[in-house]
């Protein structure tokens, strides 16, 4: 990717976990990395193809000046977050933020804090068995698209599938999503879990029916083995209602850890 690259950009705010920072304010120094494709703007020489530099600088001094943290962690999280959702042209950014005169008693340049923040792709499959199955599904997919750090890019078709497992149960409705997220794995699943929630999901039998069934698949290329969340899902090339969806919507995306496409698993499940 292209970088557009802002160095120390110099801005007053009220930021500091002491009273007298907040009232009184001080410099901090700001530099933002911007990563996109800027070739079109390069080929045509078009302002309107690329990102104004000078727009976000501006941008930076306003968000600076209007919102008081504790932190600088928190004030670098927060313009990181806020120039990726501003700039939809913009995939990945790199905010340092510098506080010259940070109260530490000793003498020193700078004390600064450096955070990367990008657009994270992400597969996710969905389900549903109970009450109004394409309701459910599309309520779900409607919560997704209001949260703001999240956008729904594809959905499969829905297909009707055989419940797994020896509980008896209606059949499900299944599909596939690609989103992207500027919410780390944790986060997502506190978002999904929340969506369940307002769906009225109840997790009181494995494999029994529910109204929603929300999981995450792939997460960029991660590999994730905790107690609360394994990814790519741990059961993702046994399950036909995953592929056949996936297929439809992402059939060239590889496995992380057998490097297999999702063709691939999908041809070798059929067999």
């Amino acid at each position: 990717m292209d970088i557009i690259k802002i160095k120390d950009l110099e801005v007053f705010g009220n930021h500091g976990v002491y009273k007298e920072e907040n009232i009184l304010g001080q410099k901090f120094l700001i530099s933002v990395d911007l990563y996109g494709d800027l070739s079109e703007a390069a080929r045509f020489d078009d302002i309107e193809s690329s990102v104004n530099y000078g727009e976000v600088c501006q941008f930076i001094k306003e968000e600076t000046q209007k919102n008081t943290f504790k932190l600088i962690e928190s004030l670098t999280q927060h313009l990181a977050t806020n120039i990726l959702l501003k700039y939809t042209k913009i995939r990945k950014v790199q905010v340092e933020v510098k506080k010259p005169w940070a109260p530490v008693l000793m003498p020193l340049d700078t004390v600064s804090i450096v955070m990367e923040r990008k657009w994270h792709k992400v597969y996710l499959s969905i389900g549903s068995n109970m009450g109004n199955k394409e309701k459910n599904l599309k309520e779900a997919i409607a919560l997704l698209e209001k949260d703001k750090y999240t956008k729904v890019k594809k959905i499969s078709s829905f297909i009707i599938t055989s419940p797994v497992g020896d509980v008896i149960q209606d059949d499900f409705l299944n599909g596939a999503l690609s989103i992207e997220t500027l919410r780390n794995p944790k986060e997502l699943l506190d978002l999904i879990k929340e969506i369940e929630a307002t769906l009225k999901r109840e997790r009181t039998l494995r494999w029994g029916p529910r109204t929603i069934d929300l999981d995450i698949l792939f997460y960029d290329d991660e590999i994730i083995a905790r107690k609360d969340l394994t990814i790519p899902h741990i059961e993702l090339e046994n399950r036909m209602f995953v592929l056949e969806p996936m297929v439809e919507i992402a059939p060239y995306v590889k496995h992380p850890i057998s490097g297999k496409s999702i063709e691939q698993l999908y041809k070798e499940k059929s067999n």
